[in-house]
């Protein structure tokens, strides 16, 4: 019998990762496996929360740095992964997960206001529940709202799964074919380092609340369950 490590995870999946091969919108091919992946990790009984980026339709922090107001390109960040976190709820939802949607940013028309009881209460009956719209604040990245997050609904890891790689290097493994792959890190680490797999302020806010954090790539279908069993692949970062 397989069984789960995890209790209640936050699974934080980049914009990118959805887009796929294509580099940018929504890759029906790679939602409907994400799904499926959930799926399979809600059946071992962990409670899953999701939180999703937006770099496959919108980047506010380049388009500050081209001369946009930088609150602006940020709040429009927001609306991208409210996007894909509409994509991903139907992609649940057709395989029979039953599935909420929050938001940072009200907008009762199409999901539910961020409510931390609610959305515990949401995990407790089984459903899997997608925080969209980052924090509701400008200048802070979704990573910064899956470190948040997880602080507040007690999850016991994040998961933060990539698109192109499969783990933390020294370098970018895909320009650099000697690219260092670290298994293990701390959060001192990762932010003297400058890595780059999260900014400092979401590093921080892990370390201070003691989350560990595991970076793996979605490149291997069952990944999410292989993680969530305890398999060692990717990086842990502590």
């Amino acid at each position: 019998m397989e069984k789960a490590i995890y209790k209640r995870i936050i699974l934080k999946i980049s914009g990118e990762a959805l887009a796929g091969d294509k580099g940018f919108g929504i890759d029906s091919d790679v939602l409907r496996d994400i799904a499926a992946q959930v799926e399979d990790v809600r059946r071992l009984g962990v409670e899953v929360a999701i939180v999703v980026g937006g770099g496959n339709i919108w980047r506010g922090a380049p388009a500050g740095e081209r001369g946009m107001d930088r609150a602006t390109a940020d709040y429009m960040g927001m609306l991208a992964t409210v996007l894909n976190a509409m994509a991903l709820q139907d992609a649940l939802e057709t395989r029979g997960v039953d599935t909420r949607v929050q938001t940072a940013i009200a907008m009762q028309q199409v999901a539910e206001p961020y409510i931390r009881r609610r959305a515990i209460r949401h995990l407790e009956k089984g459903r899997v529940v997608i925080f969209a719209g980052g924090t509701g604040n400008p200048y802070f990245s979704t990573d910064t709202t899956a470190s948040l997050r997880a602080a507040e609904i007690e999850a016991e890891v994040i998961l933060l799964a990539k698109g192109k790689v499969d783990a933390v290097y020294d370098a970018d493994p895909l320009l650099n074919p000697e690219a260092k792959k670290f298994t293990e890190l701390t959060y001192i680490d990762l932010i003297n380092k400058g890595l780059g797999v999260m900014d400092s302020t979401a590093a921080s806010l892990c370390m201070d609340n003691r989350i560990p954090l595991i970076v793996f790539g979605l490149n291997k279908s069952g990944n999410i369950k292989r993680v969530v069993l305890g398999e060692k692949i990717g990086t842990y970062v502590i």
